[in-house]
């Protein structure tokens, strides 16, 4: 196993529950001047994922808007505090926002490894959090739990949502505690999925964890997924398998207090798929809060994306294809 996991990525799936607590801290005493009425975070890939994940952990108590691109999107310049989010520091399109909120006399908070991100607000004045580099060659999309601990505190410090740090550091010791068997489901579809093309369905509220899904298989695995949710799925691409061009895969996330109309829809689209040749797994999500469900979904992703990459002869590690476009563009 050595021989192909070169960076021990095993080991930064282990240390995802201790993380949230560590981000929490580093966030503790950060505070800035204003009165606001949303948070804008701008990132791009792993470090854009949090966001998606502390909205619906917060499940409307504060707004949340998130940006992908080199721009603002206009709800950043109506009294928003601006999250600059990428973990090496030096992502292009987050340094362009951060440019932009600063052009436009915007607050905001960098939260980067170091980089770019880190220079740009020592210079300008604004709170940074450096968020941890705990091996050589850590990847940001298991940087989650710093993100999402550090975005919280910050948010909490804000006075702008409730504090929930003590029931969120019992749910991380939980989830800990968890991780010998989450790796055992993990590995269990990892062998399933084996010469087919995952493809991720959720309930409309857990879309951030469908999408986290995707982004591990297509980053630790080295190999296409994709994602949507119900029922929306079952209005247009159910119809796209009545000739598939391919072999695909559905992992069925099932949320215990969905609406029981969308409930039914899991069996029933199984069966249908079945039909067709497509096989499927339907797994429960775990837990009474959205914290533990969220992220104990994301625990059994990691280790299924981690075995399909050991499966696949493949270093779940780099992400070469990602640098390479990086040299091209720089070129």
């Amino acid at each position: 196993m050595d021989n192909i996991d070169k960076s021990n990525f095993r080991q930064f799936i282990l240390d995802v529950p201790k993380s949230f607590e560590v981000g929490l801290n580093l966030a503790k005493n950060i505070k800035v001047d204003g009165n606001f009425e949303s948070v804008t975070v701008s990132g791009m890939g792993g470090s854009a994922l949090p966001a998606n994940l502390l909205r619906t952990y917060l499940n409307d108590l504060f707004k949340i808007h998130i940006n992908r691109s080199y721009l603002l999107p206009s709800e950043a310049y109506n009294n928003s505090l601006n999250f600059i989010a990428s973990y090496s520091g030096n992502t292009e399109e987050t340094i362009s926002s951060l440019e932009k909120a600063r052009s436009a006399g915007l607050k905001f908070v960098g939260l980067s490894s170091g980089g770019r991100v880190e220079e740009l607000c020592r210079k300008y004045g604004a709170p940074h959090i450096k968020l941890p580099l705990p091996y050589p060659n850590f990847q940001p999309r298991m940087g989650t739990g710093y993100f999402f601990g550090a975005m919280l505190a910050l948010l909490i410090n804000q006075g702008l949502v409730p504090d929930t740090t003590s029931e969120l550091k019992a749910q991380a010791t939980k989830l800990e505690s968890s991780m010998n068997d989450f790796e055992e489901r993990g590995k269990s579809l990892a062998k399933k999925l084996v010469g087919k093309t995952p493809v991720i369905y959720s309930s409309p509220k857990f879309k951030p964890v469908a999408m986290v899904w995707k982004i591990k298989i297509n980053e630790n695995a080295k190999t296409p997924a994709f994602w949507n949710f119900l029922p929306e799925m079952d209005h247009n691409e159910l119809v796209g398998f009545t000739n598939p061009q391919g072999k695909f895969f559905a992992v069925m996330l099932r949320d215990n207090e969905d609406d029981s109309r969308n409930f039914r829809r899991y069996g029933a689209t199984a069966k249908l798929l079945s039909e067709k040749g497509i096989d499927s797994e339907i797994i429960d999500m775990e837990g009474s809060d959205a914290f533990y469900k969220m992220f104990a979904s994301i625990a059994i992703s990691d280790w299924t994306s981690y075995h399909l990459a050991l499966l696949y002869n493949q270093d779940p590690t780099p992400v070469n294809m990602v640098e390479d476009l990086k040299k091209i563009l720089i070129s």
